[in-house]
């Protein structure tokens, strides 16, 4: 069964999601059922290191502190467009080091940082741990530096390590 659908979790997911996107038909069902089973054997083919969640206490209040920071970024970004417009305002790219390491962990962080208005994932070099971050207004650099060290990364750690 392992060989068949190597990722089920994935396969079903991706079904589901399929599924509402398109309209539901039989046809759609037997389409997005022969994706998923080729994108989970393609995941196989990566090998990706399994999750291991060690604290699942930590996840609710790393999605709450998401939420609320997602929230207030739309909020700052829209600001922002609408106020001071594109000439008073100006972008720059963060550094930030990380002693993050769980390419699970890493993985989530670049969710994270890109899910949320005003800043995106540039690089992340794992020689050094070093994370560039482009940030929408560089007045907030601050912040975000802080955020990212000081709030996400121990809850990740806390979660995968």
């Amino acid at each position: 069964m392992s060989r068949l659908i190597p990722h089920p979790m994935l396969s079903v997911a991706l079904v589901l999601f399929w599924m509402v996107l398109t309209s539901f038909s039989p046809g759609h069902l037997l389409l997005g059922s022969m994706i998923a089973l080729v994108a989970g054997r393609a995941m196989a083919a990566l090998h990706p290191e399994r999750p291991r969640i060690r604290r699942w206490s930590v996840v609710p209040r790393l999605l709450w502190t998401l939420f609320m920071d997602v929230l207030r970024s739309n909020i700052a970004v829209t600001r922002l467009i609408l106020t001071e417009g594109n000439g008073k305002r100006s972008s720059t790219f963060l550094v930030v080091p990380l002693t993050l390491r769980s390419q699970n962990a890493l993985a989530v962080l670049s969710i994270i940082v890109t899910s949320t208005p005003g800043t995106a994932w540039i690089e992340y070099v794992s020689e050094t741990g070093m994370l560039t971050v482009h940030i929408f207004d560089d007045k907030e650099a601050e912040h975000y530096r802080k955020v990212i060290k000081e709030t996400y990364e121990p809850m990740l750690m806390e979660i995968f390590e």
